[in-house]
C-alpha cells in the first residue's frame, strides 16, 4: 500500500515577496521564495477565495492524489475526491485551505544547468516553479493537485 508521501511530489514553505493585481480584479499573481531560498514560485490565486498579502508565509504541496492512503484517484473525477462532505472519507484536501487540480504542461532547463522550471495550469490560473532538479524532478507527471495553507 502506498503512503501519502508517495503521492506528495513537492512540499515546501514559501514567503510571499510580490503581488500583482493589475491584470484581473479577483486574481493576483504572487511571487514567493522558499524558506531555503532555493525555489522560486509564481502563482495566480483567486484572491476572493484565498486572500494573500506580501509577507505571508504559505505551505505549498503538489500531489498526484488526494487520498490519505496514497491510492490513485483513477476512476473518480477530481471533483469527487475533494473535501470531506457528509461522512465521505477524509482526504488530503481537508488539511488545506485552497485546493486546485491542474496540468503540468511544460518544463525548461534553468540557465545555470542546475535548475529546472515547471509550468502548471489550474484552469487558466498559472504556476511556475523554478528550483533544483532534485526538488522538481518528481513533477514529471501530467496532472497534480495544488494544496495551500497559511
Amino acid at each position: 500500500m502506498a503512503s501519502t508521501g508517495d503521492t506528495q511530489l513537492f512540499d515546501e514553505s514559501f514567503t510571499i515577496t510580490t503581488l500583482d493585481h493589475a491584470k484581473y480584479d479577483r486574481v493576483g499573481r504572487f511571487g514567493a521564495t522558499s524558506a531555503d531560498s532555493q525555489t522560486v514560485m509564481t502563482l495566480d490565486v483567486n484572491t476572493e477565495l484565498y486572500p494573500l498579502q506580501v509577507g505571508d508565509a504559505i505551505h505549498c504541496v503538489l500531489a498526484s492524489s488526494l487520498s490519505l492512503d496514497g491510492t490513485k484517484d483513477d476512476g473518480k473525477g477530481w471533483r469527487d475526491v475533494g473535501r470531506n462532505v457528509d461522512g465521505a472519507e477524509p482526504t488530503l484536501a481537508d488539511m488545506f485551505d485552497y485546493v486546485c487540480h491542474g496540468k503540468i504542461y511544460k518544463f525548461e532547463d534553468g540557465e545555470d544547468g542546475q535548475t529546472i522550471k515547471a509550468y502548471i495550469s489550474f484552469g487558466g490560473l498559472l504556476m511556475a516553479l523554478e528550483g533544483p532538479y532534485k526538488k522538481l524532478t518528481p513533477l514529471r507527471v501530467d496532472y497534480v493537485y495544488l494544496l495551500l495553507k497559511k
